[in-house]
């Protein structure tokens, strides 16, 4: 289908968005934010609920709100002062959006999040409920990296892109807008890339190595991010925040920024909560035999089919699946723990309760709880 086509086919759906707006978006070269590009943003979010669109912001900016208001000289560098310029800036950021939505009768509710509120199932339900909630008040939600509680690599996103993606496949939502300063992804020439049907090795080769003064990610988190969301069957779009009238040309199938095809299939949100928001404990290789079964039957995965594992995983954590070459070929909720698997790997069924003295469930992983990777699924899922 021709880039033109699939854009207006896309937007015409779109009644549900994710909109990232990335640190250099909204401020100056000094660190300062810049309210008026923050008010022109907020006149656009009006005009899509104008149209009864859905939106939810995922706003960076807070660290470089902290730098201009601290007049500091750049970005720290220890996390004490990265977190205490989050607490200065992020109360000038709420208040710049506060004030501006309410200019067009809006307001703001904030949601500070850390990665283990997406990887604990409880807290992702909780997140998402509180999201309906807010809309039902009639509040645009904004959502932000609760950068002065998340201290370690486990508990913290790479950025805000991630957090934005895990958002769009919480809620569902047709679109994710990822804003930033340069046009959407360009190729070798320099030269706008108008659609990306596929982000594999040749996308990937496109990135520049290349990041702001004050944001934290980049191209390479952005593709990351986009193919999170296009995996579970949504559309996503990288385009320049500043240029005026931005999200209105989007949703009108103008030819901005760069737009990243959907798979055909759509994760239902269990799914995307087990493929994407969960990082693998561990790891299960399996046989050919198995792999066959997975790909193209729909089958469970079952003990006679494992002939390894790695990590340290209880029951009822996501795991990876590997295919005999170590290809990933989907993540799924084990129903044993790895010392249990190392016990009964190859084994059949029925011999499982002899080996362990107990057989809790015939399959290792239900084929409801198992999501193979977008270029393993054969038909769409419901």
């Amino acid at each position: 289908m021709p880039s033109t086509l699939l854009r207006k086919k896309l937007m015409q759906k779109v009644r549900n968005v994710v909109i990232k707006i990335g640190t250099a978006v909204l401020t100056r070269a000094d660190g300062t934010l810049d309210s008026q590009l923050i008010g022109r943003l907020a006149r656009q979010v009006a005009t899509m609920h104008a149209r009864g669109i859905s939106v939810t912001l995922v706003s960076s900016g807070a660290v470089g709100a902290g730098v201009g208001r601290a007049q500091l000289s750049g970005r720290p560098r220890s996390l004490p002062m990265i977190q205490a310029t989050a607490a200065i800036g992020q109360p000038a950021l709420m208040s710049i959006y506060e004030r501006t939505l309410a200019k067009h009768g809006l307001h703001i509710g904030q949601i500070l999040v850390t990665r283990a509120d997406f990887e604990h199932r409880s807290r992702y339900v909780n997140i998402s409920n509180t999201l309906s909630a807010l809309r039902k008040l009639g509040a645009v939600p904004i959502i932000n990296e609760n950068d002065t509680t998340a201290v370690d690599e486990l508990d913290k996103f790479a950025d805000n892109d991630i957090i934005a993606a895990l958002t769009t496949n919480l809620l569902r939502a047709d679109l994710l807008v990822i804003l930033t300063v340069v046009d959407g992804l360009l190729d070798h020439d320099g030269q706008l890339v108008d659609l990306v049907t596929s982000i594999d090795h040749e996308t990937q080769s496109l990135v520049k190595s290349h990041r702001s003064a004050l944001g934290s990610g980049g191209m390479t988190g952005k593709l990351n991010a986009a193919k999170l969301v296009v995996d579970a069957g949504e559309g996503v779009v990288i385009a320049n925040g500043r240029v005026r009238d931005i999200l209105p040309r989007l949703l009108d199938g103008k030819r901005v920024g760069t737009i990243f095809a959907p798979a055909k299939r759509k994760l239902s949100a269990r799914q995307r909560w087990i493929f994407g928001a969960v990082r693998p404990a561990g790891k299960i290789k399996i046989d050919a035999g198995a792999a066959e079964a997975l790909r193209t039957r729909g089958k469970s995965l079952l003990a006679r089919g494992i002939v390894g594992t790695s990590g340290a995983f209880a029951r009822g954590t996501v795991v990876r699946i590997t295919a005999p070459d170590g290809g990933t070929i989907a993540h799924g909720l084990s129903n044993y723990s790895r010392q249990e698997l190392e016990a009964i790997k190859g084994l059949k069924s029925n011999e499982i309760a002899a080996c362990l003295g107990h057989k809790p469930f015939d399959e290792v992983i239900h084929r409801d709880n198992l999501v193979l990777t977008a270029g393993e699924n054969q038909t769409d899922t419901p």
